[in-house]
């Protein structure tokens, strides 16, 4: 399958002369199977170019996947084309919001209030499903089986497993590894870090005979100090869990907004020259947008 990055930024478009070779727009992951299947990861503002490359008159079919409902992963969908396109069918999946007790279409549709868009979501032309999926649900589109599992964030987020052509990809999302919040002094630390350890190996157990993992790396060790619970990982945990599961390839992606692109080589520097001398895997890429690669 071919994957295409759309957008690898994280929390909020960041255009500008800084920013163009990373890329500035929100997360978008565009995967292509070899029947020809197109599914896509979340619909940040990158969805907005692939949109325009499927074809802005003619009808296409295609699955999008929403990790979760945060602004920096839905706020492109308005502006897919596909949508606008009589004849186009487009399934779109994700969570049920179990806070507000919302389905995947009433979030989704609420950003195409009058108040928010010009344009409704009753308006669209193109044939919309919306699904809402409980956790471990496997999906059949076209050549692709698409599964989902639950991962660490402040809200209900799903990392997705997508196994197509022989291959395995995984895409988490937004993800902050499990903590202890207890400190080692109080009673209740060590029954929190079985807890920890429990939702590490179950995640290295679904992980296990993936080729391709795309991981949200937002942070340095340094600046997670001070933003520990904000729902996103670190470069050092996105290679610790891709040791762990035995994954060849490494793609770090959700990069911060403040990040240029000369801190971003400065970092992705730093990290291979940390590597351990003949530690080969995983293989490590600094994800940019229109990065285009094989799985």
């Amino acid at each position: 399958m071919k994957v295409v990055m759309r957008g690898c930024r994280g929390s909020t478009p960041v255009p500008g002369f800084d920013t163009l070779k990373y890329g500035g727009n929100t997360t978008c992951i565009e995967v292509v199977t070899r029947a020809g299947d197109h599914l896509l990861f979340d619909a940040g503002t990158g969805i907005r170019q692939s949109g325009l490359d499927m074809n802005m008159k003619s009808p296409v079919r295609c699955a999008i996947f929403i990790s979760h409902a945060h602004w920096a992963h839905i706020q492109g969908l308005p502006f897919f084309v596909p949508l606008f396109v009589p004849g186009s069918k487009v399934n779109i999946y994700g969570g049920f919001d179990p806070v507000y007790h919302k389905s995947l279409a009433e979030v989704l549709s609420q950003q195409m209030q009058y108040c928010y868009f010009p344009v409704r979501e009753a308006e669209l032309k193109a044939d919309i499903t919306y699904t809402s999926l409980p956790e471990r649900e496997s999906v059949q589109y076209g050549s692709a089986t698409v599964t989902n599992i639950v991962l660490s964030h402040p809200v209900l987020n799903y990392g997705y497993k997508v196994e197509a052509d022989g291959r395995t990809l995984f895409f988490t999302g937004d993800y902050e590894p499990s903590f202890n919040i207890f400190d080692e002094s109080e009673s209740e630390f060590e029954d929190y870090a079985g807890m920890v350890a429990m939702r590490r190996n179950v995640l290295v157990d679904f992980l296990s005979g993936v080729d391709v993992l795309i991981m949200d790396a937002q942070y340095t060790d340094e600046e997670y100090r001070g933003k520990a619970g904000w729902g996103h990982g670190t470069y050092a945990k996105c290679i610790e869990l891709a040791e762990a599961a035995g994954i060849p390839r490494l793609y770090l992606t959700h990069h911060d907004p403040t990040r240029t692109d000369a801190a971003l080589d400065r970092i992705y520097a730093d990290i291979l020259a940390g590597r351990r001398e003949g530690n080969t895997r995983p293989e490590i890429i600094m994800a940019r947008e229109s990065l285009s690669f094989e799985v």
